[in-house]
């Protein structure tokens, strides 16, 4: 199975996966899960990582991620200075951590991570995703903004990058 990266050049598994882990700090994470949440507050995509996890319906995952959408609307209102707050970035439990990237056209990016995760790497991690999500996702002519993804290559780039750092 080969790949074609940004360069156009054709590599390997083994290539793609040196390159994607040579910019991280640590090697190793928990990742949980990966959400990607529309402007609107609609589940675009979801993909969980632990199987050890309980599983949750489609129904279940769409009302969490419509929450979270309306926590982070909330938050982005809550700062002393009018204007100058980008909401809820980082929501951290005993057991889990919720990293949230949100970029400028609303869409945001969800990454479920054990707590002891340190938030530089979480946010490199996150910016890969974001990479990817515009080279595989958004480049695609047969993909609808704000619609759910149905991506085999943005699926395939999600299970390298996140193989390679799962412990």
């Amino acid at each position: 199975m080969t790949l074609t990266l940004i360069t156009r050049r054709t590599r390997t598994l083994s290539e793609i996966f040196t390159w994607w882990t040579s910019s991280l700090q640590f090697i190793f994470m928990a990742i949980f899960g990966l959400w990607v949440i529309n402007k609107a507050g609609g589940l675009v995509y979801q993909r969980s990582f632990a199987d050890g996890l309980a599983q949750l319906t489609s129904n279940e995952y769409l009302v969490l991620a419509g929450t979270l959408h309306g926590i982070h609307a909330i938050t982005s209102r809550l700062s002393p200075i009018p204007g100058q707050s980008s909401g809820a970035q980082v929501i951290e439990g005993e057991t889990f951590k919720i990293s949230v990237l949100l970029t400028l056209t609303g869409t945001k990016f969800i990454l479920l991570t054990s707590p002891a995760e340190p938030a530089s790497s979480i946010d490199v991690l996150l910016q890969k995703i974001y990479t990817t999500y515009a080279e595989k996702v958004m480049q695609n002519p047969f993909h609808t903004p704000e619609m759910p993804i149905r991506s085999e290559a943005f699926d395939d780039w999600i299970h390298i990058i996140t193989l390679s750092l799962r412990s």
